[in-house]
C-alpha cells in the first residue's frame, strides 16, 4: 500500500492543521450568512463531515513510518516482531491490542495496519457525532479532530488513542451490555481507560455535577498545597506499569510536565467552566451531558493531583480526550443563545486556537 513520502515527515503535522485551519475558518464563514438549518448549510456541513473525515483518515493512516511521528516506529518494530513469528506473544502488556496486531500481521503488511490503526481511531467519533447530533454530527466530529491531543495520539500514543475512541463509542451505546461489551474491549487495548470508567461509573450513579466542579477546585488546592506528594501517594500504589510514569523521567514529542503547568490547567479549565455556564447560566438540562461532564471533571481531578509528574500528560489525555464534546454538545442538542450558529462557529474557532499554536507555532 502506497505512503504519503511526497510530503516532508518534518512538515507533515503542519500541513495537516493548516487545512482543519481553512476547515474552521470556512465553517465560521457559513455561519455569518446562512441559518444553521438553512437547506444550503446542511449540505455544506453534510459534504464537509465527509471530507473531514476521509481526509484525516488517509492523511493520517497514510503517513510514513518515520521516526517523526516517535512511537510509530516501535510499534512497526513489534509489528514486523510479530509478523515473523507463528506464535501470539504478548507485547505491549495490553492483551487485546496484542491479539489485534497479531491477527493483523498475518494478513496485511504494516502500512495497512496503521492505516486500520487510524479507521478504528477516527470512525468511532464519526459514529457517536451522527447518533448524538444528527444532520449537525460535523460540528461535533470536528470539534473531536481539532482537539489539542488528537494528532498525538493518532500517530504517536496509538494504544491509547484506540482505546479512548473506542470507549466514546462504549457510553454513546443506548443498551448497558453494549456499553460493558466495548468498555471490555477499550481496556483491553490500554488499560489507562480503566481510569475514566472509573468516573464514568461515578457519574452513572452520583447525578450532582456542581458539588463534582466543588472537587475538581478542591484537588487544585490540593495539588497547590502539597506538591508531589500526590505523584509518590501514587507511584506507590503499582498498579499497572505505566504508573512509574509518576516518578520518572523520560523524553517524548508528547509533551511531558515536571512542574505545575498552569497553562495545560487553563486549559482543562475550559471543560469545567464550559460544563458550569450552560448547566447553571443556560439552565442545560441533559442526562448524557451531565454524565460526561462528570466523568471529564473527575479525570481530570486525578490529573491535576499529579500534574507536575513526568508524562502527566498521558493522564490529562484520559479526560481531555472528551473535552471537545464538554464544549460543543449543548449548543447542538437545544437553541440556547441568539445567532446560535455563529457561537457555534467561535466556539470551534476558540477551541481550535489552542492546538494551532500548540502544535504549530509553539512546538
Amino acid at each position: 500500500m502506497m505512503t504519503i513520502d511526497f510530503i516532508s515527515a518534518n512538515i507533515y503535522a503542519s500541513i495537516y492543521f493548516y487545512v482543519m485551519l481553512f476547515v474552521v475558518l470556512f465553517t465560521i464563514l457559513h455561519s455569518f450568512t446562512l441559518d444553521i438549518d438553512d437547506r444550503k448549510n446542511l449540505s455544506y456541513i453534510r459534504n464537509m463531515n465527509f471530507f473531514v473525515l476521509f481526509f484525516s483518515i488517509f492523511y493520517i493512516g497514510l503517513r510514513p513510518i518515520n521516526e517523526v511521528f516517535v512511537d510509530m516506529v516501535s510499534y512497526a518494530a513489534f509489528f514486523n516482531m510479530t509478523k515473523q513469528g507463528s506464535q501470539f506473544i504478548p507485547i505491549t502488556g495490553d492483551v487485546l491490542f496484542d491479539a489485534y496486531s497479531f491477527l493483523c500481521s498475518k494478513i496485511m503488511n504494516v502500512q495497512s495496519y496503521f492505516l486500520l490503526c487510524t479507521i478504528i481511531y477516527i470512525v468511532p467519533l464519526y459514529i457517536v457525532s451522527k447518533k448524538w447530533f444528527g444532520e449537525y454530527a460535523f460540528y461535533a466530529f470536528l470539534a473531536l479532530i481539532i482537539s489539542f491531543s488528537f494528532w498525538a495520539y493518532g500517530t504517536n500514543g496509538i494504544r491509547n488513542g484506540l482505546s479512548t475512541s473506542l470507549f466514546i463509542l462504549a457510553i454513546s451505546r443506548d443498551k448497558r451490555l453494549f456499553q460493558i461489551l466495548w468498555i471490555i474491549v477499550a481496556i483491553g487495548f490500554h488499560k489507562s481507560i480503566l481510569l475514566p470508567t472509573i468516573c464514568f461509573i461515578v457519574a452513572q450513579l452520583y447525578h450532582k455535577p456542581n458539588k463534582i466542579l466543588m472537587f475538581w477546585v478542591l484537588c487544585i488546592l490540593l495539588s497547590v498545597s502539597l506538591g508531589h506528594f500526590w505523584e509518590n501517594l501514587f507511584s506507590n500504589l503499582n498498579i499497572d506499569d505505566r504508573i512509574s510514569y509518576l516518578a520518572n523521567e523520560g523524553n517524548s514529542s508528547i509533551v511531558t510536565a515536571t512542574k505545575f503547568r498552569w497553562d495545560f490547567l487553563l486549559y482543562s479549565s475550559i471543560g469545567a467552566f464550559a460544563g458550569w455556564y450552560y448547566i447553571n447560566k443556560l439552565h442545560f438540562e441533559d442526562r448524557i451531558y451531565n454524565c460526561l461532564y462528570t466523568t471529564y471533571l473527575l479525570s481530570n481531578a486525578f490529573w491535576i493531583l499529579i500534574i507536575r509528574a513526568s508524562y502527566s500528560n498521558r493522564f490529562a489525555y484520559l479526560s481531555w480526550f472528551i473535552l471537545a464534546l464538554i464544549v460543543i454538545y449543548p449548543l447542538l442538542k437545544e437553541n440556547l443563545v441568539n445567532n446560535q450558529q455563529v457561537k457555534i462557529g467561535f466556539v470551534l474557532l476558540a477551541y481550535f486556537s489552542f492546538t494551532f499554536i500548540m502544535n504549530v507555532i509553539i512546538y
